[in-house]
């Protein structure tokens, strides 16, 4: 197995990883700042404010990318295995 194969390798699994992370984490991301500027806004501190929506988004894309997230995950696992035969010997 030559160094460009395990750099390749190396590449799409970090860019499946990002692709796959990426609607759960934006969306995370997206309402943490919402519940941060209201929290700013009303100066209410209460600490269960800010974790309770983002788990209830990030649940809510999981189910509504999951599928999408599947297809991509069984994508490269095919392909690592389907390639397995270049990576052995």
């Amino acid at each position: 197995m030559s160094q460009e194969l395990i750099m390749q390798i190396a590449q799409s699994s970090v860019y499946t990883i990002l692709l796959v992370s990426a609607p759960a984490l934006g969306i995370g991301l997206v309402v943490g700042l919402l519940v941060s500027i209201f929290q700013a806004t009303t100066q209410i501190q209460e600490q269960t404010l800010a974790f309770i929506p983002k788990i209830v988004a990030i649940m809510v894309s999981l189910l509504l990318f999951g599928p999408w997230m599947l297809r991509i995950l069984v994508e490269f696992t095919m392909n690592i295995f389907g390639n397995l035969h270049r990576f052995v010997g």
